[in-house]
């Protein structure tokens, strides 16, 4: 009497997992087979494999097989195979956009895209970002998840062309260390002697936060480093939050006059904005766009012919 047929075993590796990391059902199952067979999109795996002893063969009961390829693999190995697949790392798939760059910045790729500079490429940075604005408004998630991915290609586009400085060529993963360390220098309160030893308001976070990034930047005022270029209400609504977290009382141009300077009333209506809880700039912006639905409307009661949009 024989014994039933060993299982084939299907070990599905995805491009993003660097050689070796493979999980521990993955080397277990490795590990403890006779043969192993490795495709050949596979082969960077093969000194990691056989610094583990596993044995590389041309036949075996496990198959260390690309992801791309499983579909293949599972309908050649027949129903009774196992799988064990290796998830990607939260965040992997950013390889692939960085790779996507890097081919359409090499000779070869795309013109528009090797025509590129960071000062050109700042009209779409903004267009994005606003983009972005757009989708989290309008609560729609699928635009949402696009815009994300778009705002995304601007951040590695600019660090693609920081790979190509010749004085001080830098790349995505610098840009990803200095946040990381600057997050954790700016969050005492999360990763600092003191973690975990109470909840800490919101207000006192942003405190800590203003507090050492001025040490960081050695600035001499509470509003240094405010960018100026960002719209005017959100100027104004960063410059008021900085000097009210800092403990200033400056005051806002009196607008009680009978022509008040119109400056000074919109610096007023974001200081009332503020104390009210209130984005002065997310609100105007809410009211523009119910302006842009009156136009609308006015404009079909007009094609209508109406002339009003009430339809009297």
């Amino acid at each position: 009497m024989t014994g039933e047929p060993t299982r084939p075993t299907l070990v599905v590796v995805s491009p993003r997992v660097p050689p070796g990391a493979f999980s521990w059902p993955a080397w277990q199952a490795l590990r403890s087979a006779a043969g192993v067979v490795v495709d050949p999109a596979l082969s960077a795996h093969l000194p990691a494999l056989a610094e583990a002893g596993v044995r590389v063969a041309d036949e075996g009961e496990v198959r260390l097989v690309p992801a791309a390829a499983l579909p293949a693999e599972a309908a050649a190995a027949g129903p009774g195979a196992t799988v064990v697949e290796l998830p990607d790392l939260p965040g992997a798939h950013v390889l692939d956009l960085v790779a996507l760059l890097d081919r359409l910045r090499s000779p070869g790729g795309c013109p528009w895209d090797a025509e590129q500079t960071h000062r050109s490429l700042i009209q779409y940075l903004l267009e994005e970002a606003y983009e972005v604005v757009e989708a989290i408004e309008d609560d729609d998630r699928d635009a949402l998840v696009e815009e994300v991915g778009d705002l995304l290609l601007q951040a590695v586009f600019h660090a693609r062309l920081g790979e190509e400085r010749a004085d001080g060529p830098w790349s995505i993963d610098d840009a990803a260390d200095g946040i990381v360390a600057k997050l954790i220098r700016r969050h005492p309160h999360v990763f600092g002697p003191a973690a975990g030893t109470g909840e800490v308001a919101s207000s006192h976070t942003e405190k800590t936060w203003d507090a050492v990034k001025r040490a960081e930047k050695g600035r001499a005022s509470a509003v240094d480093g405010v960018p100026l270029a960002q719209p005017a209400l959100s100027l104004a609504s960063k410059l008021i939050g900085r000097a009210e977290r800092a403990g200033l009382d400056v005051p806002v141009g009196a607008v009680d006059s009978a022509e008040p300077d119109v400056g000074e009333l919109l610096l007023s209506v974001v200081a009332r904005a503020r104390a009210e809880g209130v984005d002065a700039e997310g609100e105007l912006r809410a009211a523009a766009r119910r302006y842009a639905d009156r136009v609308r409307a006015v404009e079909a009661a007009g094609a209508a012919g109406t002339g009003h949009p009430s339809g009297a």
